[in-house]
């Protein structure tokens, strides 16, 4: 099977994770492609594959060059995230792209303006999958799928390439938070591992987000408002208070590379209750801790000036970065650098300004940079993959495996 047909059959899969749903994995659907990749693994020869109760694949390939370590692990995420429909994707290849720009639903108007994405056109010539503009296209991270798969499919039909034991595993509910709620490292049994989950091929990402959440109820006085004066407080008003003390400028839309933010992610009220949640990030710990430092300065202080408990404030850890445990295992970067030089990629280390499922494996034990997919625009009607991009990272990952 080609990697092309491999991508489009698994985009066409609605495997949307539901944030609301209390079960692992969050929704069946994501069960889906989960068994198909099982029946796929076992007709590549990996008969140990398996599906768990938890909707996590596990397999291994076994080491044709008489070698036991180092045990390589590759992991990509089956669901999609929730900010547009999963389902049905309708997915369109775009061959020997002309660089314009890039009508996705006439009918709509939605179109992929080149003025918006300037980085578009660099991709002229080249072969792209695009949606119709009314779903995502899924390729964060089912380019990754195809990927891994197209990797242990080349080399089941090249035996002269010698490789080390790999680990492979697919992973429910990334977009939720939950990808590695019940990952099992031990299981796993990896030494390193990447997730193919990235954007552009020529990056590695072992930097994230610290992140934290912060969950604000605001306790108002309701009075009948002919009678308020001096005796209603609005907990709606409060809220905007909150948000407007906070510390200016540090909101995503105002920042970039290594700045920290918070953001406001959902809120709402009425006079007696309102409900914010922010999440807050930065790639330095102490900045973090700063920032959330402000957070329970403007709490007390409002308190304080009602002269009640106007303010609940409840801050949770979500995960940290993982820089410098990866740094600590030298050999998961060195091997992927030296597959980028061997390829003639010029690579770059690039910071996450999010998280990923890797930070967490990382601070479980199993060091996991990231590594690109040649997917863009995660997360919208927009979303595109470069079939080529992802062809030259199939090559990428059998060079970190390559008997060295």
């Amino acid at each position: 099977m080609t990697l092309r047909d491999r991508f489009l059959r698994y985009v066409k899969i609605d495997t949307q994770s539901d944030d609301k749903s209390k079960t692992a994995p969050s929704s069946l659907r994501q069960l889906d492609l989960a068994r198909l990749l099982v029946a796929e693994l076992k007709d590549l020869g990996l008969q140990d594959a398996t599906l768990n109760e938890y909707g996590i694949v596990y397999a291994s390939l076994t080491s044709n060059a008489g070698v036991t370590h180092p045990i390589v692990g590759f992991l990509a995420h089956m669901d999609t995230a929730l900010e547009m429909p999963g389902g049905p994707v309708k997915p369109r290849v775009i061959g020997d792209y002309d660089g314009d720009s890039i009508v996705l639903n006439k009918g709509l108007n939605i179109v992929l303006d080149v003025k918006e994405f300037p980085h578009v056109p660099s991709f002229k010539g080249k072969t792209l999958v695009v949606t119709d503009g009314t779903t995502l296209l899924g390729a964060d991270d089912k380019a990754g799928i195809a990927i891994v798969m197209a990797m242990l499919e080349h080399l089941k039909n090249h035996p002269e390439i010698k490789h080390c034991p790999i680990r492979i595993a697919f992973t429910p509910d990334e977009e939720i938070g939950r990808g590695t709620d019940h990952f099992d490292v031990a299981f796993f049994g990896a030494d390193f591992a990447y997730t193919v989950d990235g954007g552009p091929l020529n990056e590695i990402n072992y930097e994230n987000f610290n992140a934290a959440s912060a969950d604000v109820v605001f306790h108002g006085k309701a009075i009948h408002p002919g009678y308020a004066k001096g005796r209603m407080v609005n907990a709606q008003s409060l809220a905007h208070e909150f948000y407007e003390s906070l510390p200016e400028k540090m909101i995503p839309e105002l920042t970039d590379d290594y700045e920290g933010f918070h953001h406001l992610v959902a809120s709402k009220g009425e006079v007696e209750t309102a409900e914010a949640h922010y999440i807050v990030r930065d790639h330095d710990g102490a900045k973090l801790a700063w920032h959330l430092d402000q957070f329970r300065s403007v709490a007390q202080a409002m308190n304080e000036r009602y002269g009640y408990d106007a303010v609940a404030l409840t801050i949770t850890d979500s995960y940290r970065n993982m820089r410098h445990h990866i740094e600590a295992k030298p050999e998961v970067l060195e091997r992927a650098q030296q597959a980028f030089e061997r390829l003639g990629i010029v690579y770059k280390a690039a910071p996450i300004r999010g998280g990923t499922d890797g930070a967490r494996l990382t601070y479980a034990g199993l060091p996991c940079p990231n590594l690109g997919t040649g997917g863009y625009h995660a997360h919208g009607k927009y979303e595109l993959a470069v079939l080529e991009e992802m062809e030259t990272m199939v090559q990428l990952l059998i060079q970190i495996v390559k008997k060295q």
